[in-house]
């Protein structure tokens, strides 16, 4: 096409791949929107977010590099000063922007901003919320930036418009803290400022209605636009409006899911509506997989599974974690209704778009970016040899091909084990995917050739700053100063160097 397309990326919250009905035929939620959008583009099968958890898979998908790459090692973005994308990085937005793009981004934000604290800094109960912010969504490439600073369960409770706080909270909300971390109630959140008149069931459709104006406030521009969409939805509490209650017949986390199916329906409708549904890319994807706190015990009662076929959930090491649906609609491009069984990661899409405007990455952007526009064209070579991912807790993992090397014990999630079950296990995993997709038989002692090469492989990774093909790049702290990759250390001398230098990190942050 000689003409740049319009760019939508709706990136969804805690949602399985076994939610969708297009993936999961058994799926007890039909999700109609979401099959209609794959019959018109390309349904990748073996597609992975970088992490099973919101802030660091964010982080990949706009910056093209390996979250445990940035100064975050393991957990999610809490704090109220500071920012995860380091500055003068480029990202998605930045380079469109450069390429003559309109940006906005409307929805949940969890990569940080620097607020103004007034006094002792207690977290967000410090900030003051009259003052604007630093180092937010506009600072890296958004021309609009509308939502939250987190997600809907985590404070502050008070929607953002570009580099301030739309109002100043004037109450505190939520649960009791003995419940913040309960399954068994998934409609509640944890206490924290909030603007009186907020309701957390609002936010969701109060998004999507800005999503819908702002696309007629793009279309009356002649330049193309990117709008990335990072809806809260579908992260509990599981709020879904009074016309999606009981509509699933599974409960409020299968409602929800239907609401956001209807949404998706909406975006097309609009784009229609617009004359521009061909001429816009639509990619619709995920951070990472669903979140155990939708109670998933009842949900198989009914018969659903949000991991699908495969093993854990959200936080985890396996497939569950990291496993997403990823869905690309590109009009005179992508051909209809096709699939892709190539691996890829959600780290390429700043690749891949740099190769659709024909732009050279400089050797210190998208340092793990590989496009895979070849696929988008139904093209059926393999573009990415190994992906690696992360869980809750930092731990690693490396895939390649059919093989896949946990580089710890156990889901590398919230600890299940006591110390005495963790050392009866083997230190590291090895899984053969093919052969079993629900990594249920451990290979690690049977092929340590394989475990040894990927284990290399994955500290040349480390080493190199970089995955890709260019110069040497720095990770932050340098590369021997987190404890996430203590297997990584030979010998006691070494190891006792770790622990010291990441003492010196913890110090100087």
């Amino acid at each position: 096409m000689s003409q740049k397309p319009n760019i939508i990326l709706m990136f969804i919250d805690d949602l399985g791949v076994g939610d969708l009905s297009c993936y999961n035929k058994d799926s007890r939620i039909h999700t109609a929107c979401l099959d209609r959008l794959a019959s018109q583009g390309i349904r990748f099968n073996d597609a992975h977010a970088t992490s099973a958890l919101c802030t660091p898979s964010r982080y990949s998908l706009l910056t093209g590099r390996y979250n445990w790459r940035s100064r975050l090692k393991r957990l999610v973005f809490f704090k109220s000063e500071d920012n995860l994308i380091e500055e003068g990085r480029m990202t998605l937005a930045s380079m469109l922007k450069d390429q003559g793009y309109q940006t906005a981004c409307i929805g949940k934000w969890h990569l940080g901003m620097q607020w103004v604290h007034k006094g002792l800094r207690l977290g967000f109960y410090s900030v003051d919320y009259s003052k604007p912010y630093k180092m937010g969504p506009n600072e890296f490439g958004f021309d609009y930036f509308f939502g939250l600073q987190a997600s809907l369960s985590q404070a502050p409770y008070v929607f953002l418009e570009n580099d301030h706080a739309t109002a100043v909270p004037d109450m505190r909300s939520g649960v009791t803290p003995e419940h913040i971390f309960s399954t068994s109630d998934n409609q509640t959140w944890r206490p924290g400022p909030m603007v009186s008149g907020f309701d957390i069931r609002e936010v969701i459709p109060t998004c999507q209605k800005k999503v819908l104006e702002q696309i007629d406030r793009f279309t009356e521009k002649e330049e193309p636009f990117f709008l990335y969409y990072p809806t809260p939805a579908v992260h509990v509490p599981l709020l879904p409006t009074a016309e999606f209650e009981g509509k699933s017949g599974i409960g409020p986390y299968g409602d929800f899911v239907l609401q956001l199916d209807a949404m998706v329906g909406e975006i097309m409708d609009k784009l229609e509506e617009k004359g521009i549904a061909d001429n816009t890319v639509f990619l619709f994807s995920c951070d990472h997989g669903c979140a155990k706190d939708v109670d998933f015990p009842k949900l198989a009662e009914m018969g659903h599974h949000p991991s699908y076929i495969y093993r854990g959930c959200k936080g985890d090491i396996w497939e569950g974690g990291t496993r997403i649906p990823y869905i690309v609609k590109y009009p005179g491009v992508i051909p209809e209704g096709i699939t892709s069984d190539q691996m890829v990661s959600l780290v390429d899409v700043l690749a891949t778009f740099a190769e659709c405007f024909h732009v050279d990455l400089p050797d210190d952007a998208g340092e793990d970016s590989i496009s895979h526009y070849s696929l988008w064209k139904g093209e059926d070579k393999q573009v990415r040899e190994d992906i690696v991912m992360s869980s809750y807790d930092g731990s690693l993992s490396l895939r390649e091909g059919p093989w896949k090397l946990a580089l710890c014990p156990d889901s590398g999630s919230a600890r299940t084990l006591n110390r005495r079950q963790l050392r009866a296990l083997p230190r590291f995993q090895l899984y053969n995917l093919e052969d079993d997709i629900g990594e249920t038989k451990n290979l690690y002692g049977e092929h340590p050739e394989i475990a040894d090469r990927l284990r290399e492989k994955m500290i040349r990774y480390i080493e190199d700053g970089r995955s890709t093909p260019g110069a040497k790049q720095e990770n932050y702290g340098g590369k021997n100063c987190w404890n996430e990759i203590s297997w990584w250390i030979h010998g006691r001398k070494a190891r006792v160097e770790t622990i010291f230098n990441y003492l010196v990190l913890l110090r100087n942050k």
